[in-house]
């Protein structure tokens, strides 16, 4: 009788026998089910992206290795995307036993990849349309599990070693080009290093990727930098959108990607030497930030992605922690959360990138703050909107303004409105000015219909206002536009007196920084502010501030303005060259603006700043009588029929 151990050995016998019979029998036939394989594909990629794919020649090598020479792939009447003289791959048979493709070795020699766009023609469109036979389906993503599975099919197609030469990238958008030529690149023993030339419309150069890279354990760390000296531009997008970019090297470290638990963590961090940017919309100058520095915790469940805030952002001295994310598990919510604990204000001010504040250049300060933000949006229900901004100061003081001289303010200055990058003629804003007007010679009428239009809360805020911020987020939101600005009288006083009108990120940020430093540091009252804004703002064509207005319009001094005309006055400030348009042919106000004048009346008349014996000459016509009349399109009646109107009066016909 045979025993257990001799049943066992005989079985073995059997599977062995069997698995060298189904080898020979995969053996024979597997350069031929390799040609089926490839004719199949060819003719899915005809029908469904009208592209042709070419290989010359396939076959295995060894158990796992494949071979393939001369493969092109060419969209119909479109360039060719790419062609590789040979390539040369081996995969993981026991992943692939599983359901899963696994590169092991990867060998690539003279290939080309090229992505064209000749007027509306791209060779690449046909593979960017959506897949319309893919089911459809109500049920959520879990973000967490199709994260991983990205990265994991992404990942497993990075081989352990690899040999790339002359591999070349070219991107061709209408004649703005740029083609990046890897010479060689090699991943042997998880150290990479390579050797790419750069060439494009505008420059040249030669860059080297060198680290360490484990895609099997998922950890990365690897360095991007210049052989020659100077920083690496970045190509294509200097043409393509304006934006001429630098950087002297970037590191990327990878040291976790782990799930467990229903969630995926992705930690390590990211850093950057010497960026430089120069954009129209950013900056006039290069903006310039030496060090910055991202150490991250990506986290990602069924129903949210988030970056935690155990996370860190620093540049240059400024250290702070964000937290960043996207919920769906009820309604869909945005969480944006940053916190700067207390540090020295001149850290600040030294760290503040070169080029973007440049009206801070030599400015100095005492004291330390701290700083927190909290913004939620429900796009549900978007009414309930959280914006909490919240400074912290201690024995904070500027003890030098750098180059914003915020004291003139308080003096005698030449003030000149800068125009479509154009510089008007000069106001003088001092008693030396004919036309300047000391707020108490204004009419308290003006005052109190220009607060109300432009800044209520004028005298109480510190320069901003949060619910003012808010509803101006909740509008642009929904309006999926800047449809809202949330300016004080403050910040436009900063933006004319001491900036530029140019829209730019620069200038934005700065308007924000000096007028919390003027509000906040006693450099000029309130009063004094507000005349100086009614002594600089634009009325009209080529007309500035309130003593050349009130002559424009009316032929009076500020202190005569009676209510009519103040309400004119404050409603034309967002638009004051367009003021004609609130005029009909014959002079009179068009409906709309009657209506806009009666809502801003029964506005101020609610908050108590008018009367109702203030009303009482209200509904009298408000004429136009100065230089601005002329440019008023009004209708001239025939004088035939004001004759024969005057011959019936006079006769009482």
């Amino acid at each position: 009788m045979e025993t257990g151990k001799q049943k066992i050995i005989l079985l073995l016998k059997v599977l062995a026998a069997f698995l060298i019979i189904i080898t020979i029998t995969f053996f024979g036939f597997r350069d031929s089910l390799l040609r089926q394989a490839i004719a199949r594909l060819t003719t899915k990629i005809e029908q469904k992206y009208d592209s042709a794919l070419s290989v010359k020649e396939a076959r295995f090598e060894g158990i796992s290795g494949l071979s393939l020479n001369e493969i092109t792939l060419s969209p119909k009447n479109a360039d060719t995307l790419f062609s590789i003289q040979k390539m040369r791959t081996s995969v993981n048979l026991w992943h692939l036993l599983l359901g899963e493709v696994q590169l092991g070795t990867l060998e690539i020699k003279n290939g080309l990849v090229q992505l064209t766009q000749k007027g509306d023609v791209k060779n690449f469109a046909a593979f960017l349309k959506k897949d319309n036979e893919q089911p459809t389906t109500n049920d959520k993503r879990d973000y967490a599990d199709f994260a991983y599975r990205i990265i994991s099919k992404a990942l497993n197609l990075v081989p352990t070693d690899m040999s790339i030469e002359n591999l070349t990238f070219k991107l061709d958008d209408n004649g703005k080009k740029a083609t990046i030529d890897i010479k060689k690149l090699q991943l042997f023993d998880k150290e990479l290093e390579t050797s790419i030339n750069v060439q494009t419309n505008t420059f040249a150069q030669r860059w080297k990727i060198k680290g360490f890279a484990d895609p099997r354990n998922k950890k990365a760390d690897i360095r991007f930098f210049n052989i020659d000296t100077g920083a690496i531009k970045v190509p294509y997008f200097d043409e393509r959108y304006n934006l001429i970019s630098s950087f002297d090297s970037i590191r990327l470290n990878i040291e976790n990607i782990d799930r467990s638990g229903g969630e995926l963590r992705i930690d390590g961090f990211t850093s950057i030497a010497n960026l430089k940017i120069n954009h129209p919309k950013i900056a006039r100058k290069d903006v310039v930030i030496k060090n910055a520095r991202f150490d991250y915790r990506f986290l990602l469940g069924s129903d949210f992605i988030s970056i935690d805030s155990s996370s860190t952002v620093q540049f240059n001295k400024i250290k702070f922690r964000p937290y960043v994310a996207y919920k769906t598990s009820e309604d869909t919510i945005y969480k944006l959360k940053i916190a700067l604990p207390k540090m020295k204000a001149q850290d600040l001010i030294s760290s503040l990138p070169d080029g973007l504040f440049t009206h801070f250049q030599g400015m100095q300060a005492e004291g330390s703050f701290d700083y927190n933000l909290d913004f939620e949006y429900n796009k549900n229900k978007p009414n309930e909107l959280i914006f909490n901004s919240n400074l912290k100061k201690e024995n904070l003081k500027i003890t030098k303004y750098g180059e914003a001289n915020l004291n003139k303010i308080n003096g005698e200055f030449i003030y000149r409105a800068i125009i479509k990058d154009v510089l008007q003629r000069p106001v003088l804003v001092g008693n030396a000015n004919p036309n300047y007007t000391p707020l108490e010679q204004i009419s308290p009428y003006l005052k109190k219909c220009v607060l109300t239009t432009e800044d209520p809360s004028f005298f109480s805020h510190h320069g901003f206002i949060n619910e003012a911020f808010k509803q101006s987020i909740i509008k642009n939101i929904k309006t999926k536009k800047f449809a809202r600005g949330a300016s004080t009288i403050s910040m436009q006083l900063v933006k004319n007196v001491f900036l530029t009108r140019e829209k730019t990120l620069s200038r934005k940020l700065e308007e924000i920084l000096l007028v919390y430093i003027l509000e906040n540091n006693r450099i000029v009252s309130k009063e004094r502010m507000l005349e100086v804004y009614f002594n600089i703002i634009e009325w009209g064509p080529n007309v500035y501030g309130i003593g050349e207005a009130s002559h424009f319009y009316f032929q009076k001094s500020p202190s005569e303005l009676n209510l009519n005309e103040c309400l004119f006055l404050a409603r034309i400030i967002p638009s004051p060259k367009k003021f004609m348009y609130q005029f009909n042919d014959q002079g009179k106000l068009r409906e709309f603006a009657v209506k806009q004048e009666s809502f801003l009346t029964n506005l101020m008349i609610r908050r108590g700043l008018l009367n109702i014996d203030d009303t009482i000459y209200k509904s009298q016509p408000m004429p136009i009588l100065g230089p601005a009349r002329s440019y008023l399109r009004i209708k001239v009646l025939d004088s035939t029929v004001v004759d024969s109107l005057s011959i019936n009066e006079e006769f009482d016909f």
